[in-house]
């Protein structure tokens, strides 16, 4: 029942999926209580315990024989950088980037303690960032660990970075890295970053993402007693202005699921989040603001965009004013085609495990933007097929055998990716 938590030990509960047998069940996985531990770590905002994770991340890099650098991007904000280099480390490297914080809970709605991570009987694993994204962080590592013990080694360099700081917008984290000295040390060519989960037996992979707009349309009025028809009022503005902006976002509404628009990522989403103003029931107030969450597809125009916007606020009435919290402006996308050899090494090597891919531009934000915003090739991938889409939702689960197998498919896309040839401006 929701807000009674389990009270199994977490290394007792449920069934498991490894070998050997334990107290009559089957022994789990060591991948999977790794899994498990890392998600106990309550790394979650808005205080996310960021060192528990750095010596969790140590004790990896040590149990890995990797070398680990720490870079405080911002006052403790630090990025995790495990470096395994290439026989030709002056190639482009390779970069699997995973970030260490979750979202914030309601406990009350959860059948477990969501930093339990307790496992149910159909190996279910219940914790919050068991989807967003700690699944693949451990997944990267325990590939890695399992490549390293087969003797491999590969020509191009493979950092993992843990960047801080991405549920909050990554402005402390990403976002400052990009710029940092550090990151151009990494010499970069491809990265892998986190995607969505899929219902359905295929796996979705994402090439670019909506650029996210956040802004605050603000409505200066005539003031008066609340007993008056006061002419030129912040509330007939208001109303002017969220009508025009929930009228566009009824068109795109409509245009989702079309011959035209077939998932989230091909519209624009507007929805209103936030709404302030007066001061008493009795005083018409002088200014009224309402904010908005935008997320705009790169297929669109964005200076042409923000010129509708100015409309809107000029059609609402005299001196209405906007500015913006947030405004993205990259439209870079990561080449899909067959003859980018990134992408070629990522998708062969998908569809010679029978893995069908679905191509999407991811619906809201990722890290990823950052590393396109410097020109840089990244794909969104969460190897999560038949799992309900659950990252930030009540009851976030992952199972444990899709996670085993996510392991898997990076024992095969990291050799493959980390091998490919020399580009032509590395020759």
């Amino acid at each position: 029942m929701a807000g009674q938590w389990c009270g199994m030990l977490p290394d007792k509960d449920g069934l498991n999926g490894g070998g050997g047998v334990q107290d009559g069940h089957p022994a789990e996985d060591p991948s999977v209580t790794l899994f498990r531990e890392y998600l106990r770590l309550k790394t979650v905002h808005p205080e996310p315990d960021y060192d528990a994770a750095l010596k969790f991340l140590e004790r990896m890099a040590e149990e890995l024989a990797l070398p680990m650098k720490k870079v405080e991007v911002c006052p403790g904000r630090v990025v995790a950088i495990i470096s395994w280099i290439g026989s030709r480390p002056e190639l482009k490297s390779v970069v699997l980037n995973s970030h260490t914080d979750v979202v914030p809970v309601y406990e009350e709605h959860w059948k477990h303690h969501p930093f339990a991570a307790v496992k149910d009987a159909d190996g279910n694993i219940y914790a919050r960032g068991a989807q967003d994204m700690k699944s693949v962080t451990i997944q990267y590592i325990e590939a890695i660990r399992r490549l390293k013990a087969a003797g491999k080694r590969f020509s191009r360099t493979i950092h993992l970075t843990f960047v801080p700081d991405e549920e909050v917008g990554g402005h402390k984290g990403m976002e400052t890295f990009v710029k940092h000295p550090e990151f151009q040390k990494l010499n970069m060519g491809f990265a892998l970053d986190e995607g969505l989960a899929n219902p359905t037996n295929a796996y979705t992979v994402f090439y670019g993402e909506r650029n996210p707009w956040w802004i605050t349309v603000r409505c200066p009025g005539s003031p008066g007693h609340g007993s008056r028809f006061v002419e030129n009022t912040a509330a007939e503005k208001l109303r002017r202005v969220i009508n025009s902006f929930l009228e566009f976002r009824e068109k795109e509404k409509q245009r989702l699921n079309t011959s035209e628009c077939f998932t989230l990522g091909d519209v624009t989403t507007i929805n209103m989040t936030m709404v302030k103003g007066g001061v008493a029931y009795n005083v018409v107030p002088a200014e009224m603001d309402v904010s908005f969450d935008l997320r705009i597809p790169p297929t669109v125009n964005l200076q042409e965009f923000e010129e509708k916007i100015k409309v809107w606020c000029r059609e609402a009435g005299e001196d209405v004013t906007y500015d913006f919290a947030q405004k993205h402006m990259d439209q870079n996308l990561t080449s899909t085609d067959e003859n980018d050899p990134w992408w070629q090494a990522f998708s062969s090597t998908c569809k010679a495990m029978n893995m069908t891919l679905k191509k999407e531009i991811f619906p809201a934000a990722t890290d990823s933007r950052f590393i396109r915003e410097v020109g840089l090739p990244a794909i969104g991938f969460s190897p999560m097929n038949l799992t309900p889409i659950l990252l930030h939702d009540h009851n976030e689960y992952l199972n444990e055998q899709v996670f085993l197998q996510g392991i898997q498919v990076y024992e095969r896309l990291i050799p493959a990716l980390a091998g490919v040839a020399p580009l032509s401006a590395e020759l």
